[in-house]
């Protein structure tokens, strides 16, 4: 019997632009605003858009996600609801059965999915921050009886690069795809006029048609595009060989969409969640609020610290003196006297166990008068006295001793111990 939709996360390769973050994690692992992670993000849009079968295609350091997925997501025992992790698997044949590309990596999983049960599918990536009710995607295609349907967002030249640009016709019907194209007669070939949709002003310079890499495909279609196994890949394979022989349409998002799948674009989207009007809110409703584990941690407690436009998970324990500014505290952190933390994201640590304030011998954390600015500091991290994480020499690009320098962040690995004193 076919019935309803599917929906399918891509949770990415090897996750080498989010490096080191992702040494011992897949991308979707990854965590996110002091408590959430990476893959939250789509799932909970899934859940509030009514797609309660879900499916996520991982191919690298997965235990991380399948512990995740297991503990947060456990849907009523009444109903056919699932989220369930597929990893990458090889036979007999070689390496050619690791996943080649996006369309590669649906393919070698369809037949675990029974997607033919599915009248079609929803394509997700799960390193993108946003808020999306999929039923006004679906809506589009239903409208349109389209084959595939493509959410788009309009974006400025500068961006243009690193996305499948298209144009479409005055019926939302794309006429034209190209991959990240870096030729500039390309490029102009592909501006359309402003997006008269937006908020004043909003919509200035955003005269290219981008691609969110989110795609509704008809199963019959999808099946059929994904016949030819030379085609890895949606953006550069799927979609552009798809114009002439299906018909796809395109869907106009307009709300806070960011890529995270960079330490950059990772790193500014945590610091802005604690503005005064974050750009994305974790707050919402009951149609547009993030889930995730449930930890039944206790409150944090603050032994006189100041806190500005940052925020504080569950769990944390700040001493006094500790001034925080523009940062993202996750779980469980324990952070000693008179430090200073500033534009930095620290993740936390996986245990809740405390040897103490005053004794930072064996907990994670950041110890006493320490300095942190424009860093990420990742799970069970521990930051000796006195130490100072604040990229000294201005680097972009660096590797070091018990760190990583990408595009002018620091970065500590997860587990890692810097010595007191230490000034990177």
């Amino acid at each position: 019997m076919i019935t309803g939709n599917l929906a399918i996360v891509l949770g990415g390769g090897r996750g080498s632009r989010l490096y080191p973050l992702t040494k011992e994690r897949c991308k979707p692992a990854v965590p996110l605003g002091g408590k959430y992670r990476l893959i939250d993000i789509p799932i909970s849009n899934c859940i509030n858009s009514g797609l309660r079968n879900i499916y996520i295609v991982s191919q690298f350091q997965s235990a991380s996600l399948n512990q995740h997925i297991a503990r947060a997501y456990n849907m009523d025992v009444f109903s056919s609801g699932f989220v369930s992790v597929l990893a990458a698997s090889q036979t007999d044949t070689g390496m050619e059965d690791w996943f080649q590309g996006t369309a590669d990596a649906v393919r070698k999983c369809l037949g675990v999915m029974n997607a033919q049960r599915y009248k079609r599918v929803v394509i997700l990536s799960g390193d993108q921050l946003y808020k999306m009710n999929y039923q006004d995607l679906l809506r589009t295609h239903l409208t349109q009886n389209a084959d595939i349907t493509i959410s788009v967002l309009p974006v400025t030249r500068d961006k243009v690069d690193g996305f499948g640009i298209m144009k479409a016709d005055e019926k939302q019907r794309i006429t034209d795809f190209v991959e990240k194209p870096k030729d500039p007669e390309v490029v102009e070939r592909f501006r359309v006029d402003g997006d008269p949709d937006a908020p004043d002003g909003d919509g200035e310079g955003k005269n290219w048609l981008a691609s969110m890499g989110i795609y509704v495909f008809e199963t019959e279609v999808l099946l059929d595009a994904l016949a030819d196994k030379s085609k890895v890949d949606f953006g550069k394979d799927i979609i552009p060989g798809s114009l002439g022989k299906y018909k796809a349409v395109s869907h106009k998002f307009s709300g806070y969409w960011e890529d995270i799948g960079t330490i950059s674009g990772f790193f500014e989207a945590n610091i802005l969640l604690g503005a005064k009007e974050p750009v994305f809110d974790f707050f919402g409703g009951e149609q547009e609020r993030i889930y995730t584990k449930q930890r039944f941690l206790a409150a944090s407690r603050f032994m006189g610290a100041r806190v500005s436009e940052s925020v504080i998970s569950d769990g944390c324990l700040i001493d006094e003196g500790t001034e925080i500014r523009n940062s993202v505290i996750g779980i469980r952190s324990t952070i000693g006297k008179n430090a200073l933390i500033e534009q930095a994201i620290v993740m936390g640590a996986d245990s809740s166990e405390r040897y103490g304030m005053r004794d930072f011998s064996k907990t994670p954390g950041v110890c006493s008068d320490v300095v942190i600015k424009r860093a990420i500091l990742d799970k069970n991290v521990r930051i000796g006295r006195g130490s100072k994480i604040i990229n000294k020499e201005g680097a972009m690009e660096k590797d070091g001793v018990g760190y990583y320098i990408r595009e002018g962040v620091v970065v500590i690995p997860k587990n890692t111990e810097i010595p007191p004193g230490t000034v990177i």
